[in-house]
């Protein structure tokens, strides 16, 4: 599911005390959370000292080595129990990056960020982002990090770059039995190659985990409450948090809210209708009419799907990459351009423009090689889906329903469904993550009205299942995936509510 990317992942497998990490696969279907926990941690984890170094250039899964962050920042690892329920035994390592506060008189504490995902790296995101948090590090030190399962915390790999690249050419919209066999095949494949090459760490990385390890971080880092700026996927992080955890809410933000009431389906059916809205307004902007435009894509795509076009490379655009390229743009209305430059091409006989777009959505680089975030996105995310319906149930009960919702991405979507888990080698935890904290300080979240990926109307119910009194509706109008950054009123909510405590009247809308 194309849940909101967040920055690329470095793909190293590293930071693993006793049995974690690639191993062998779990025995039986071990359960996607560990139990909450009946106890304090122990000292050696919540009283542990970390050794913040310079940082090591991020590692991507292929061996390359991106570009070193260099001052300000420095880089640590923090211990965290594997298996919450036995505190005392395995641990894992997750790791952090930190830019001090520039003010140190002024400083408010640390405020750990959440980029999305599932499997975005903060390590490896927070320093390119930094820019746009300069008003924050003044009073902050600004701290971000790679949840378990991605990159530097026990990254989780599942394929290597062939069997990725030809995963990549399975028609993700089968038509025919023996499309249909190929896909789920392909899908089935994942989980078995998740199992054996990260079966130790893969019933550990759940939402409900990553959460805990959140609240350790916030005792190790000193801080007596969690303040926390979330994206896209760290919504829900955000929320799950504040549902386990009321108390120790400090100032808590979220910004392109996940729905937390929709179940394993729901989810992606909001994706339809989030990027058929965004694919309306972009072809507005092109004064083409909702159903003129929705026309002229799915006849671009229907051609694809019998005769895909040759690109510069020499590779082939499918369907299933052309709406890849077409979902890659639509995060953001900056790219709109480059989407009309490559419908406009692919409408010509040329694929390389739409087949560039979706790598940069799927990773891949001009050699080949694959970063492993939507590894740990479908980890993570599948860890948490207890309700996997099958193959019979999304052609039967979700094709016809997500197809009416958007015939562009909605067979996508719903295909998605069926093979997002499937065969799946861990129980997932819930139907739908808890984030009721009552008690908790005002929670600020913010939804923009034409995000694609994570639609406008699961902001106010995320507000709404945090509780009155708790979650704090703001809403941007807006064309992008969040409004941190393009909204120059939602941002200053932000930024004055993390620094001063400021707490915006709820229902606020902001028009710029």
């Amino acid at each position: 599911m194309p849940l909101a990317a967040g920055p690329a992942p470095t793909g190293k497998a590293t930071g693993t005390t006793g049995t974690a990490g690639e191993s062998d696969p779990p025995s039986g279907r071990a359960g996607g959370a560990s139990p909450a926990p009946t106890g304090d941690l122990p000292a050696a984890l919540t009283g542990q000292k970390l050794d913040w170094s310079a940082c090591d250039a991020p590692v991507e899964a292929d061996g390359s080595e991106a570009e070193e962050p260099g001052a300000p920042w420095r880089c640590a690892t923090m211990k965290a129990p594997l298996d919450y329920a036995e505190p005392n035994g395995d641990t894992i390592g997750i790791a952090l990056i930190r830019s001090k506060a520039k003010d140190d008189k002024g400083r408010i504490g640390s405020l750990l960020f959440n980029f999305g995902g599932p499997g975005g790296s903060g390590v490896a995101g927070l320093p390119g982002a930094a820019d746009g948090f300069t008003r924050l590090n003044k009073r902050y030190d600004l701290v971000s990090f790679d949840p378990r399962g991605v990159a530097e915390s026990s990254a989780v790999v599942c394929r290597d770059h062939r069997q990725t690249e030809a995963a990549h050419r399975v028609d993700a919209t089968p038509d025919t039995p023996a499309e249909q066999r190929a896909y789920m095949a392909s899908a089935a494949s994942f989980g078995e190659g998740c199992a054996r090459r990260s079966g130790k760490v893969l019933p550990h990385v759940g939402t409900a985990n990553a959460a805990r390890d959140l609240d350790l971080m916030r005792q190790v880092l000193g801080d007596d409450k969690l303040n926390y700026l979330g994206f896209s996927y760290g919504t829900e992080l955000g929320g799950v948090y504040a549902h386990l955890f009321p108390g120790k809410v400090g100032r808590l933000a979220m910004d392109g809210v996940v729905d937390p009431t929709a179940d394993f389906a729901g989810g992606p059916r909001n994706q339809a209708l989030g990027f058929q809205r965004a694919l309306e307004n972009y072809y507005a902007s092109r004064d083409i009419g909702a159903e003129a435009g929705t026309a002229r894509t799915v006849k671009l795509l229907k051609g694809l799907d019998t005769r895909p076009l040759p690109a510069a490379d020499g590779r082939k655009l499918t369907e299933t990459m052309a709406l890849t390229g077409i979902i890659q743009a639509l995060y953001a209305e900056d790219f709109w351009p480059y989407l009309t430059d490559a419908l406009t091409a692919a409408e010509g006989g040329d694929g390389s423009e739409l087949l560039a777009l979706a790598d940069m959505y799927t990773g891949r680089d001009e050699k080949g090689r694959y970063t492993t975030q939507d590894h740990a996105q479908r980890a993570i995310s599948c860890a948490d889906a207890a309700a996997r319906p099958t193959t019979a149930e999304v052609t039967s009960r979700h094709l016809a329903e997500f197809t009416e919702v958007s015939p562009v991405f909605g067979p996508y979507l719903a295909w998605d469904v069926a093979g997002w888990c499937a065969d799946w080698p861990v129980d997932g935890a819930w139907e739908k993550p808890k984030v009721s904290a009552k008690g908790a300080a005002p929670i600020l979240v913010v939804g923009t009205t034409g995000d694609p990926a994570t639609p406008v109307e699961g902001a106010k119910r995320m507000a709404d299942g945090l509780g009155t009194g708790v979650g704090v509706l703001v809403t941007s109008k807006g064309e992008n995936h969040g409004s941190y950054g393009f909204s120059t009123c939602a941002t200053r909510l932000v930024d004055d509510y993390l620094l001063t405590g400021k707490v915006p009247p709820n229902g606020t809308v902001c028009s710029s």
